[in-house]
Formats: C-alpha cells, sequence, structure tokens
C-alpha cells in the first residue's frame, strides 16, 4: 500500500468514537427485539428515501413504502425509477464487498440502471459540483478515476485506522473523485454504510442518511471545507456526529402499528427539540399537536441518550444533549 489520504483525528473524534462503540451494542439488542422486522424495514424506507430526497427526489416515506410494497405510486417516472433502483440495490447490500471495486460497479449499475448511459461504468467525461453557476469543485479528469478508485480501495481494505475512521475518509475521497457521471452521492452514502457493517451488521439498518438530509447543507460545507483544507479531518467530525445522533435517537425505540407510527411521533418530538431549544413538554404538544401525555412518553425514550433538561423545573426545557 503506497497511497495514503491526508486526514487528521480530532480529540473530538476519537471521544465520539468511543460514545459510538459503547451505543453499537444497545442498538443491536433493539434490533434483536420483537418488532424488529417492522424496525428495519421502517429504517431501510428512511434511508432510500432520506438519500435520494438529499439528490433532488421527492417522494415521501409513504410513497417509498408502496413502492416497496408493490403499489401503485402517482410520481414522476424517473422519480420511481430511481427508488426501485434504490431497492434493489440495498436488497443485495449484505452480499457486496466493501473492498471490492467490482462490487462498486456491480452497485452502480444496479442504482443508476435506466437513468444514465453509464450505469455501472466509471465516467469517460469531466464533472464538476456546482453552487448556481459557480464550480464549487472540479474532480479529476476521466483518465485518472480508474487508478485513484483502485488507490483507495486498496487503502481502504490495508489501512489499520479504525473502521469509523476509513469509512468517513472513503466517503470524502469517493465525492472528491467522483467516479461516476451521476449518482456519486448516494453511492458514496451507501458505501459507507457498508464499510460500517464489516465493524457490526447493526449499520445496515441505521439509517444515517435520514440525519445527514436533515443537516444537507451542513454535510456539503463539511466536504467543501475538507477540500479547502487539505484533508478530510472537518468532514470525519461531521459524518462522526450524524452517526452519533442517529444511534443516540434509535435507542430503544419501540414501534407502533405497520406504518410505525411511534417512531414517527419520537423523531418529531426529537426534531422539535433540535430546531426550538429549551422547550417544555406543553408547548411541544402544541405544536405538534400530540397529546401531553404522549409527548411525556416520546421524551422518555429519548432520554437520557438523545436529550435532557437543563434549569429549573418551572422554567427549564429540553435540549439536544451535547456531544
Amino acid at each position: 500500500m503506497t497511497y495514503h489520504p491526508p486526514f487528521t483525528i480530532s480529540a473530538k473524534a476519537i471521544s465520539m468514537i468511543a460514545e459510538i462503540s459503547a451505543l453499537i451494542e444497545r442498538y443491536a439488542i433493539r434490533l434483536e427485539q420483537h418488532d424488529a422486522l417492522k424496525l428495519r424495514k421502517a429504517n431501510k424506507i428512511k434511508t432510500i428515501q432520506s438519500s435520494l430526497a438529499i439528490e433532488g427526489n421527492t417522494l415521501s416515506e409513504s410513497q417509498v413504502t408502496d413502492i416497496l410494497d408493490g403499489k401503485k405510486v402517482v410520481a414522476p417516472l424517473r422519480e420511481i425509477q430511481e427508488v426501485k433502483n434504490a431497492i434493489a440495490t440495498y436488497d443485495i447490500f449484505a452480499k457486496l464487498d466493501p473492498f471490492s471495486v467490482k462490487d462498486l460497479l456491480k452497485a452502480h449499475g444496479l442504482m443508476m440502471a435506466a437513468l444514465v448511459d453509464e450505469a455501472g461504468q466509471f465516467r469517460h467525461g469531466g464533472v464538476g459540483v456546482f453552487a448556481g453557476t459557480q464550480a464549487v469543485h472540479i474532480a479529476p479528469p476521466a483518465e485518472r478515476v480508474p487508478a485513484l478508485i483502485h488507490d483507495l480501495f486498496d487503502w481502504l481494505k490495508h489501512a489499520e485506522d479504525h473502521l469509523l475512521i476509513r469509512s468517513c475518509v472513503f466517503h470524502y475521497e469517493f465525492e472528491f473523485i467522483h467516479p461516476f457521471a451521476d449518482g456519486n452521492g448516494r453511492m458514496g452514502r451507501l458505501w459507507q454504510s457498508l464499510i460500517l457493517a464489516r465493524l457490526n451488521p447493526v449499520f445496515q439498518h441505521l439509517p444515517v442518511e435520514t440525519m445527514v438530509h436533515d443537516n444537507q447543507q451542513q454535510y456539503y460545507q463539511a466536504i467543501n471545507a475538507s477540500t479547502n483544507a487539505g484533508n478530510s479531518g472537518i468532514f470525519i467530525d461531521f459524518m462522526l456526529h450524524e452517526l452519533l445522533q442517529a444511534l443516540q435517537l434509535h435507542q430503544g425505540t419501540p414501534l407502533g402499528g405497520v406504518n410505525g407510527g411511534v417512531i414517527d411521533g419520537v423523531n418529531a418530538v426529537w426534531e422539535y427539540i433540535r430546531n426550538h431549544p429549551g422547550s417544555r413538554a406543553n408547548a411541544i404538544a402544541d405544536a405538534l399537536n400530540i397529546p401531553p401525555r404522549t409527548v411525556e412518553r416520546y421524551l422518555k425514550q429519548l432520554k437520557p441518550d438523545a436529550i435532557e433538561f437543563r434549569g429549573a423545573p418551572r422554567n427549564g426545557g429540553y435540549y439536544l444533549k451535547e456531544n
């Protein structure tokens, strides 16, 4: 192994790795509970919907569910095709080797089937990332892509860094190389989950993409900041934080009903607290039109890992737990 991508590991990253490692086993136990199949299906739907939404797909979770269940959905044909392709790709998740370039091309062929001419192939032309008319990033020339990807996979396979670190570095470097004409974002996120599944299979069922979608602007800012810094340390911190929050949010959350109404309620409460720090239970109930007793139950499920109450009982409020 001769190639080593530039990155730094912050003290914050080391602390988050320890926290993530501690929470993984608890989430694994959660996936063994009586409603595990419904939880896995719900998280698969969230993963697919969120990852595609980042790329501009407008289909909702309920529409993705209908497509997964073989029901007819009225929506743009391309967006339906994107969902069908993502479902087909995630269906072979467990069979994909994260250290295989051949499997990367196979997965891209499924993910982008009938969407681009070069599905399953590295790009043959130049690509860039644009913000309006301004070029944010110009990817390396197409003729360099096969060698760059080979070097990246070689490092991924043989490096001795923690897999959490390697997965984040790979994700950033993959987006920097931009090896495909289209589908680089969804493939980069898929491959990070695939790498993490080698650390623990529970990562196949953790909807990290939902967190990234909720923090989409920060996701791209972290990529750009790492590019400007010349190493992926900033992106490592960002992605570890998203992984940690995803684990905290989904600890011990029971599912209610076929569509997972309880987990949606818990997520809604968590999202409200994130956007309105210091909120009290009655304010959350009023804003979300949820009965106060139900809100209290959701708050109990989010404590102590995801949220905390600060201040005096009479005038304090709920905040996301600081990492």
